[in-house]
């Protein structure tokens, strides 16, 4: 969390030098634990649009002000592809690269995302 303004930056850095070019307004999916002024502001400063869903911090009362941008939908991705990875860190073999050719770590994680979905089709 400290570390995002620096990482924003060397996001546009890298885009630059691959020449990406990352559309104004592109939402950027992020856990409670970003929700503050400061996050929000170097996101919205990097060009993004945050899309974090907001932490309560034992609140009684609803927060005041203007409704910030979230995007339940979006999120529910986001949460899908984490999701993905956690099981895949499951398989030992694909969790620490072991292998000397890309070729065959490309082919465990083929076989362990297979055996994922295999499991769920049963």
């Amino acid at each position: 969390m400290l570390q995002l303004p620096d990482s924003l930056s060397d996001l546009k850095t890298t885009c630059e030098r691959s020449n990406l070019t990352i559309p104004k307004g592109t939402p950027l999916n992020l856990d409670p634990g970003f929700d503050s002024r400061k996050n929000r502001k170097a996101i919205w400063n990097a060009g993004l649009k945050p899309n974090i869903k907001e932490n309560p911090r034992n609140r009684k009362k609803p927060k005041r002000g203007r409704k910030r941008f979230f995007d339940k939908e979006l999120y529910a991705q986001r949460y899908k592809c984490e999701r993905t990875f956690a099981w895949q860190d499951k398989f030992r073999r694909v969790l620490v690269q072991y292998e000397w050719y890309q070729h065959l770590f490309l082919g465990f994680n083929l076989l362990a995302f297979t055996l994922i979905n295999l499991r769920h089709v049963h």
